[in-house]
């Protein structure tokens, strides 16, 4: 059963096609951005499409007091939230160990770990039974850079989604009691505009010779995954990392 969404880094790339679906699937929506209000107000239209309510709202999910305007704004203008997608993220530039700076290593981690952290708290607070709340599902988007280290490129990034890992299992097992499942989906190779972002032209290109079923993927293979886990579909899902990654 279909409720409140929020997507965080909702306005491209996996989490615009998480939007998509999910409205198709009948959920309510909170399309998150940090600057691209454009896109995100577009997200949040094309959601509206299928008849659901959408909005868009601003914030750095890194920061609390911006985490915190976000569901205020979702309770007053949506409702108590009953499902979050945490999908915010950033690479960091790429680079090996040995010209990584402090700056690179706490940027991503506050908007790959904090964030997370903060927004399933927030929801969890709204979604727990023992708060007067009905449950819900909370999706982190990982990545299978976890298990693989990326080694040379993004050791950084590597580490903030094992992070992400041991937060979905850690999560899952304290909030199942609430009525609250968590997962997270791990992508791999996906065809997205963070790919650009990171300074490798041409990475995918590159890397696409190690998955096992030959090419890239896309951002909406990533969003079926989580639209599964965050329906009735997945009911006995709970702390599962599930690979999107052809094999890799």
């Amino acid at each position: 059963m279909a409720g409140i969404l929020v997507v965080t880094g909702g306005s491209r790339g996996i989490g615009a096609a998480t939007v998509r679906l999910a409205a198709q699937a009948g959920w309510d929506v909170c399309v998150n951005y940090l600057r691209d209000q454009a896109k995100a107000e577009a997200a949040a239209a094309g959601a509206r499409e299928h008849g659901v309510r959408a909005i868009a709202v601003q914030g750095d999910m890194a920061r609390e007091q911006d985490v915190m305007r976000l569901f205020a704004a979702v309770d007053d203008q949506l409702g108590p939230v009953t499902g979050l997608v945490n999908n915010a993220g950033t690479t960091g530039p790429a680079g090996k160990l040995l010209d990584l700076t402090a700056e690179t290593v706490e940027s991503v981690m506050a908007i790959n770990v904090v964030g997370p952290f903060l927004c399933s708290r927030e929801a969890a607070r709204r979604m727990a039974r023992s708060r007067g709340g009905q449950g819900g599902v909370i999706v982190n988007v990982s990545s299978r850079a976890a298990a693989l280290g990326s080694p040379n490129e993004f050791v950084h990034y590597a580490a903030s989604k094992g992070a992400v890992d041991s937060l979905t299992i850690g999560l899952s097992k304290e909030l199942a009691p609430e009525g609250i499942r968590v997962n997270a989906v791990n992508p791999g190779l996906i065809d997205t505009e963070i790919h650009d972002a990171s300074g490798i032209p041409g990475r995918l290109d590159r890397l696409v010779g190690g998955v096992p079923e030959g090419r890239v993927g896309a951002a909406e293979e990533v969003a079926q995954a989580v639209v599964w886990l965050l329906s009735e579909r997945s009911s006995y899902v709970c702390g599962a990392l599930v690979p999107v990654s052809g094999g890799r």
